[in-house]
């Protein structure tokens, strides 16, 4: 199955109920801390999972929008803004998009922070027309309505009632689609209300329960509580992983995407720090670049080819490091002596530490030499040896239970 790379972002409602907040600014581009918005830190956490094609469906104050985001790049993504001619709900916003859409996409509300593995929700296979949402578990359910769900199908969406109170699975405004669904959709409508249901009824619409952190700014009190919680989400522990050796079997100088053979436990053990919310950053020796045996742009066609693999079992990585130099090079321009960055030395953990926000007192490094060992200690953080086996087992005992 092809790597699902859009993501959608929903920014175009009018967010009339933070009344003056909203009345310039989009409710998505509300400051959570100086100089971070709200949307930044959704578009962050989309392109860190290996979206790389980020629209964003703007109306109300759409050329705000524009002038903040368009062409922006945020990692390896590229960011667009598609504005609507005429507000026509959420479905209406989605269908005058029709011409950008992928096959398969991701939809996201601009104005909620659902912290979740977007992999693990487009991981298994989508039926034609179809669409899957991610769920969440609150502890009273009259504000947003609720989900009921059966096995994986959703069979019915309750409308929010003051009345209705109680803990229930509600709608976490992440929704994995198939672009045949579009085609059903009419302007003006929403897609909650108008397609949705229709998609229950025909058995076509999935529920995935999700546990991470949820919140809406919807209202002032939620929004002040965004300014206080969520700047601080960006910063995560990081799982710092050998490749050769660790993730895949080390055949010596591997580079070819046919040899590829994943260390038994390998996938899970990433999809199980992705679900926990860790950085998966690969740090890898690449001398075979120095040696003449392939070039750097091998390097970067085995770790996509490593990026499909792990997004057909709801995993990625946020970032590859790698290092082509050795002294004993025979291509002069990676023939360098003790470089920074080549392993025992911690020059490719150290930028990784100044490129992503981490947290380091929670993070470690997993490889299977001593001079991985040495780079960790180098780096200041704990170091783990992989002597073989089940990379899973070894990640559970180092970051334990939930």
């Amino acid at each position: 199955m092809t790597r699902v790379k859009q993501a959608l972002f929903l920014v175009g409602g009018k967010g009339t109920r933070l009344g003056a907040l909203s009345a310039n600014t989009p409710k998505p581009m509300q400051e959570i801390a100086p100089g971070v918005l709200f949307l930044d830190l959704l578009l962050e956490n989309a392109a860190r999972m290996g979206f790389t094609d980020l629209v964003l469906l703007a109306g109300h104050l759409g050329d705000k929008v524009e002038a903040a985001y368009n062409g922006r790049r945020v990692g390896e993504a590229t960011i667009r803004v598609v504005r609507e001619s005429q507000p026509l709900g959420t479905g209406g916003a989605l269908a005058q998009a029709s011409d950008v859409l992928d096959e398969r996409f991701v939809l996201l509300n601009g104005d909620s922070f659902f912290d979740i593995n977007l992999r693990a929700l487009t991981a298994a296979p989508l039926s034609e027309g179809g669409g899957r949402l991610a769920l969440r578990m609150v502890d009273d359910t009259a504000r947003y309505g609720s989900v009921r769900l059966d096995d994986m199908k959703i069979s019915a969406f309750i409308e929010k009632n003051p009345e209705l109170t109680g803990p229930g699975l509600i709608n976490g405004g992440i929704y994995y689609l198939d672009r045949a669904m579009v085609d059903r959709v009419a302007m003006p409508s929403s897609i909650e209300s108008d397609v949705f249901p229709e998609l229950v009824r025909e058995g076509r619409l999935e529920g995935i329960p999700f546990d991470g952190y949820f919140l809406d700014i919807g209202l002032p009190e939620t929004l002040a509580q965004a300014q206080r919680e969520t700047a601080a989400l960006r910063v995560r522990p990081a799982a710092f992983l050998d490749r050769d050796g660790v993730l895949n079997e080390d055949k010596g100088y591997t580079h070819k995407a046919d040899d590829l053979v994943w260390v038994p436990g390998a996938r899970e053990a990433i999809r199980l720090l992705n679900d926990r919310g860790y950085r998966v950053i690969v740090v890898t020796n690449q001398a075979g670049v120095a040696r003449g045996y392939y070039e750097e742009d091998a390097v970067d066609a085995f770790h996509a080819h490593m990026q499909e693999q792990l997004a057909d079992a709801g995993a990625f990585v946020d970032a590859f490091y790698h290092c082509p130099y050795h002294a004993d090079g025979k291509v002069p321009a990676y023939t360098v002596a003790d470089h920074p960055d080549r392993k025992p030395n911690p020059g490719m953990i150290l930028r990784a530490l100044n490129d992503w926000q981490v947290n380091r007192e929670t993070s470690f490094l997993i490889g299977d030499k001593p001079s991985d060992m040495e780079a960790a200690r180098r780096a200041g953080l704990p170091g783990y040896l992989f002597a073989g086996g089940d990379l899973h087992a070894l990640v559970s005992d180092i970051i334990g239970p939930a």
